[in-house]
Parts: C-alpha cells; sequence; structure tokens
C-alpha cells in the first residue's frame, strides 16, 4: 500500500456483488437491443435469435436485483423503496426503472411466444400441461387478425423498450459520474461508456448462448445470423474502445491533480486488469478475431464460427473486467490522493464472496435454459400455425 489511507478508507464499501450488479444489468440491455434490432428495423438475419434474446433479457432482468439485495445484508429491507418511495434518490430509481422494464420485456415475451404456448396448452401432456394453460392467461385467441394485432404491438413495446434499456443502465453509469468527489469515476463519458459496453456484453451473451444451445440441441448453426451478430458486436465494440481511449486520453491531457494517483493506480493495482483483461482481451483481440473471422471464406464458415464464439467470450471476460476496474478501482486510492491499494483480497465464502457471486451469476443462465425448454425460441421447433377454425375462444 504505497502511500497512506486514513482508517475509513481501508474498507471497500462496494465489493464483487457491486461489480455484478451493473454487469447483470448491462446483459439484459444488450440482449434486449438484439431483438429490437429485428423487430424495429426487420433484420432478418437475426430473426434465429430475436426470440432467444427475449428470453435471455428476461431470465438476466429477473435476478438483476439479487446482487444489491445479497449485499444488503437484509434484503427484505430493499422492498423499501417501493413502500415508501423517494424519488429524489437516484438509488432508489433503480427499483422504478427495473420493475417498468421487466413489466414492459415480460409483457413482450409473452405476447411473442403466446402462439406456441396455446398450441402446447393444446397438444401437450404431463406435468408441463398445467404450466402451459396458466401461462396462456385465458387467452386462447389465434387468429390471423389477433395476431397481426399482438405483432404490432410487439413492434410498439420493442420501440418503447430500447430508451428504457438505455436508462436502464445508462442509470448505472450515471450514478458512479454524479459522484463528483471520486475523480475516477467523475466524468460525463461514464452513462455513454457503461451503455455502450453493456451493448457489447449483451450481444456477445446472445452469441455464447445460442452456440450453446445449438450444440446441445444438435441443431445447425445459422451461420448467416452468427456473421450478423458478429458485424454488429464489432461494430459497437469499436465504439466502446473510441469512448474508453477518449476517457483515458482526457484524464491526461487534462493533468488535474488526481492523474499522479490514477495514473500510478492503472500501473500498480490495476495493471492486470485494465490493461491485460479489459484492452488487450477485451479491446483489442476481440476486434482482431472478428475481423478475422470476416475475412474467412463461405465454406469455411465453422472456422468463423470459432473465431466469433473466442471473439465473445474475450468480450465478456473484458467487459467484467471494465465493471470491476470502475466499482473496484474507484475504492483502491485515498481520497487525500496519498496512497493506492495493491493489498486487495476477496473472501471465497461469505455475503461477499466469490462462490456468492458465481451462484448469482449462473443463476440467470440456469433459468434461460429452463425457458428454452418450456418454450423453445427456434423457428425450427416452432409449431404449426392453428386454423382460424379450430382454435378455440377464450
Amino acid at each position: 500500500m504505497p502511500g497512506f489511507f486514513y482508517p475509513n478508507e481501508a474498507e471497500l464499501q462496494w465489493g464483487l456483488l457491486i461489480v455484478l450488479y451493473p454487469y447483470i444489468t448491462g446483459l439484459v440491455a444488450g440482449a434486449f437491443i438484439v431483438s429490437a434490432l429485428y423487430h424495429l428495423l426487420k433484420i432478418e438475419a437475426l430473426r434465429p435469435v430475436s426470440r432467444l434474446a427475449l428470453l435471455t433479457a428476461l431470465g438476466f432482468l429477473l435476478v438483476a436485483p439479487l446482487p444489491l439485495l445479497a449485499h444488503l445484508g437484509r434484503p427484505e429491507r430493499g422492498f423499501e423503496i417501493f413502500w415508501t418511495p423517494n424519488l429524489s434518490s437516484a438509488m432508489a430509481g433503480f427499483g422504478y426503472i427495473w420493475l417498468l422494464y421487466l413489466l414492459l420485456v415480460t409483457i413482450e415475451t409473452w405476447l411473442v411466444f403466446r402462439p406456441d404456448i396455446v398450441h402446447y396448452a393444446q397438444t401437450r401432456r404431463g406435468w408441463l400441461n398445467p404450466i402451459y394453460r396458466l401461462l396462456t392467461l385465458g387467452s386462447h385467441d389465434v387468429s390471423p387478425a389477433t395476431l397481426e394485432k399482438e405483432k404490432r404491438l410487439v413492434t410498439t413495446l420493442s420501440a418503447i423498450g430500447v430508451p428504457s434499456a438505455f436508462l436502464l443502465h445508462g442509470y448505472v453509469g450515471f450514478i458512479f459520474g454524479a459522484i463528483k468527489a471520486n475523480p475516477w469515476w467523475s466524468t460525463p463519458l461514464m452513462p455513454i461508456i457503461f451503455l455502450v459496453s453493456a451493448i457489447v456484453s449483451g450481444i456477445a451473451l446472445l452469441m455464447v448462448i445460442y452456440l450453446a444451445q445449438m450444440k446441445l440441441q444438435r441443431m445447425p448453426v445459422d451461420h448467416l445470423c452468427l456473421r450478423s451478430l458478429g458485424n454488429w458486436l464489432l461494430a459497437f465494440l469499436l465504439a466502446d474502445a473510441a469512448l474508453t481511449f477518449l476517457e483515458m486520453l482526457s484524464f491526461a491531457y487534462e493533468q488535474e491533480e488526481s492523474w499522479e494517483i490514477i495514473s500510478q493506480m492503472i500501473n500498480r493495482s490495476l495493471a492486470l486488469q485494465y490493461g491485460g483483461f479489459q484492452l488487450l482481451l477485451g479491446l483489442f483481440l476481440s476486434v482482431v478475431w472478428l475481423w478475422t473471422a470476416n475475412t474467412v471464406r463461405a465454406e469455411n464458415a465453422p472456422r468463423g464460427t470459432l473465431f466469433r464464439a473466442v471473439a465473445a467470450l474475450l468480450v465478456l471476460g473484458g467487459v467484467f473486467a471494465m465493471r470491476w476496474n470502475v466499482v473496484i478501482g474507484g475504492q483502491l486510492f485515498s481520497r487525500s490522493l496519498y496512497g493506492v491499494r495493491s493489498d486487495l483480497i476477496f473472501p471465497v465464502l461469505g455475503q461477499d464472496g466469490i462462490v456468492t457471486a458465481l451462484l448469482i451469476l449462473a443463476l440467470p443462465v440456469v433459468l434461460v435454459f429452463l425457458m428454452t425448454a418450456i418454450v423453445p425460441p427456434w423457428e425450427e421447433q416452432r409449431p404449426a400455425p392453428v386454423p382460424e377454425a379450430e382454435s378455440p375462444r377464450s
């Protein structure tokens, strides 16, 4: 620990769970954007993953508050923000934003999958039948006119959901950027960087889940879809890289009193996480892999798929490193700017331990796989439309 700290600065108030919180919300926003690209811009290449994107966004959105609730120590008190609302609190704002966004994503997902759910409720037997009947919510009308109305409603919800997704994760960057007393956080670029990196991580997550599902289902990979996802990932990744370097250039050029301690932190405490994981692996090598994948000929599509899979995994690791560097990095130097911590160790067990974080991170993945088992999002497995004359009326 070069320099010195005051006793009240030696303990980290925000640990691993707070790193996980913006990471999971970013995955939600990015996955939903992919679905919106299909429903709003009618990008047909993204059709094979558009329904999976909604399930992914919903699964991770359900788990998004858990890191905060676990961090509280008294998770039942987290619901106080709804019983005693404080509209002037930026932190309490997450509860309202999350709840409204959850309702929007849930309704849109239900509308997209409702025809399939109705079909399964009529044809499938066993323990899943009551679940399908419950999920229909009593609505069994799958006539073309009704489905056309619901399709237009899904488009409207997607249009509303895009700014909502921006608000959900841009607000997290706003929380950090608004803390003026911390020079590592207080930058106007923070909300934009958080937002772009969220889109990047969500697209990368969707690529990984899609490839894993295709492997488990023993179904062929749609290489055109994966190529489109890779191109969108590359575009947003280049924007993320530009914003990251612009932020650092701003720090270096202004040469404020905090620059000396920030440069020490980057070169010592965060050398591996910032220079190695975030910049080298998460940005530079990811761009190289994606660029290389685009040079692969069509007849060697599996090789291009492998390159894109590697790039997606690197991006997920790089974005997590970025969240770590922001949350933890902002607590590694003293408020007096005279000391930098280099002895940081997180416990394996406990409330803020590594095992707890891994369990929370694994939970939404399990939810997504369960939901895809109940309502398969794949076009190849969609049931044939029920003729209007045969569809029961609710």
